[in-house]
């Protein structure tokens, strides 16, 4: 048997399919574990010596359905309880 092409018409079986937190092709079947973003694992797999990595996977690049709401909040000092400030009337 060679080494060439003969032996590349026998790869058909498929090592990684779609992960489902990142909707990439890297999750590896018979080890259970995404290779792009660590799932199951509950954080996310990011390194530092990788600075496209970083800035792919950084904060703001998602939805923050948290967070934009927290950042507004702390703008204005967490107030909680009181009424807004009354508006002036519009011009007329």
């Amino acid at each position: 048997m060679t080494k060439g092409t003969t032996s590349f018409g026998k790869r058909k079986n498929k090592t990684h399919t779609i992960c489902r937190r990142c909707g990439r092709s890297s999750f590896h079947i018979q080890k259970s574990l995404c290779a792009q973003c660590g799932y199951p694992y509950a954080k996310t797999r990011h390194y530092n010596w990788s600075e496209k990595g970083r800035r792919r996977k950084a904060t703001g690049t998602g939805r923050m359905r948290h967070l934009k709401i927290v950042q507004r909040r702390f703008k204005n000092g967490f107030r909680e309880g009181t009424a807004p400030k009354p508006r002036k009337a519009a011009a007329k």
